[in-house]
């Protein structure tokens, strides 16, 4: 078992029990890691505040990354009550059906914006409040996909803005090195989540990626928070600025 005692996190993206973002905030619980949880909205805290309180979590507050200041302002209630942050998952993303459905070359130019804002210009902000927080160093994770790398079958403008994403990792990580802070993206093969819910036809990309991979099973959301758990523990400390892929090596046939 990897040591987190002492350390505190922020975790951004939890939406129910099958959530990947719970995956990994169970992960770093079972290690002994201090948390900070948040939900979307009031219609989604009753099914996020039960699972923060059975994690233990000191900070429950609502982030909605598209309203102005909500950022800011639990950054603002982390400096108050901890005076630090070690590290920090993000695990949001979101593109309009439409543009998410349709062609990339047919995507509107708002619907563009908004997924970009969202799946990725918000990690670089959240790496911007934290940075001043991790003044001995720290671990800023994000999730990406394989649809970065490669055409992926409905996969739409998330595509582009994963591929944004992982360059934005390796940015950051250049910058933020100096500070001992390390930038990391994870890139799990498919889930059964809420948010992959809204891709057409993921059943059978699922069933292509168990029958195609090496291992020929698929991830799991406790395989993912074991990965980020080791990232943002001290046995990491010389890993940054990677997209590690935990798919059952999925990615190097599919």
């Amino acid at each position: 078992m990897l040591n987190l005692n002492g350390k505190k996190g922020l975790v951004v993206g939890v939406a129910n029990n099958q959530s990947i973002a719970y995956g990994c905030a169970k992960a770093f619980n079972l290690c002994g890691a201090e948390l900070a949880l948040t939900y979307m909205n009031a219609k989604a805290e009753p099914h996020v505040r039960p699972l923060a309180e059975i994690l233990g979590a000191t900070i429950i507050e609502s982030l909605d990354v598209e309203q102005p200041g909500q950022l800011e302002a639990l950054f603002k209630v982390i400096e108050e009550k901890w005076g630090r942050l070690d590290f920090l998952l993000h695990s949001i993303a979101f593109a309009p059906k439409d543009d998410l459905h349709g062609r990339v070359t047919d995507s509107s130019r708002d619907g563009f914006i908004r997924a970009m804002d969202i799946s990725c210009h918000s990690f670089v902000r959240m790496a911007k409040l934290a940075e001043p927080l991790m003044k001995e160093g720290g671990s800023l994770l994000t999730m990406s996909y394989m649809g970065a790398d490669e055409v992926i079958d409905n996969y739409g403008i998330m595509g582009p803005v994963k591929a944004a994403l992982q360059s934005v990792t390796r940015y950051m990580a250049a910058e933020l090195g100096e500070k001992g802070i390390r930038v990391t993206a994870i890139s799990p093969g498919p889930l059964a989540t809420r948010a992959a819910s809204g891709i057409k036809e993921f059943g059978k990309l699922m069933d292509k990626a168990k029958s195609r991979a090496p291992l020929h099973q698929l991830v799991t959301i406790e395989d993912v928070g074991a990965l980020a758990a080791y990232l943002v523990s001290d046995a990491a400390k010389s890993m940054t600025g990677s997209t590690i892929h935990i798919d059952a090596g999925y990615h190097i046939v599919g």
